[in-house]
């Protein structure tokens, strides 16, 4: 399964570029927070999660499938994550769209569970460093730095 998604993660950044490729991925990524989130949710019986029951999930799903992510830092604003390993092995050497799969899940809970999520990837073995670490904030910044922003989806609807 790790080459099979290396190998399309691969075909669809040499065809459509990283950008394009980030994109495919991220919606898949959405589609799988989605299905965790509810999962998880039901497994705690809550509506939804609270600040520390999401760190709680994120680390928890990772470490099911052979992530060793763990929480470095939590502060009211934010959760930063950690990792030496990455589940999809060293498959995702030179393959930074499948970090989107990481981006969306988390970005998808924490703003489904506390309304709001901007997820930087801050190191990512897939770029060549020796670990991953991730930042998820979780108040909107002034000026977006970049990383992706998530919101939660009945915010988005009501607007």
């Amino acid at each position: 399964m790790r080459t099979l998604l290396r190998e399309l993660a691969g075909t669809l950044q040499d065809v459509v570029g990283l950008d394009e490729a980030s994109g495919y991925i991220s919606v898949v990524g959405s589609a799988v927070g989605k299905k965790l989130d509810q999962t998880y949710r039901t497994a705690l019986k809550v509506d939804h999660l609270s600040r520390q029951q999401v760190g709680e999930v994120l680390v928890d799903l990772k470490q099911r499938i052979q992530g060793d992510f763990r929480i470095v830092e939590e502060q009211e604003d934010r959760l930063v994550l950690a990792s030496r390993t990455c589940p999809f092995g060293e498959y995702v050497r030179g393959r930074p769209s499948l970090c989107m799969m990481t981006s969306n899940v988390f970005g998808y809970i924490a703003a489904e569970n506390l309304g709001y999520a901007r997820v930087q990837i801050d190191e990512a073995i897939a770029r060549g460093d020796g670990g991953c670490r991730v930042t998820v904030f979780l108040t909107p910044a002034e000026r977006p730095d970049g990383a992706r922003e998530y919101f939660r989806q009945d915010e988005l609807l009501r607007s």
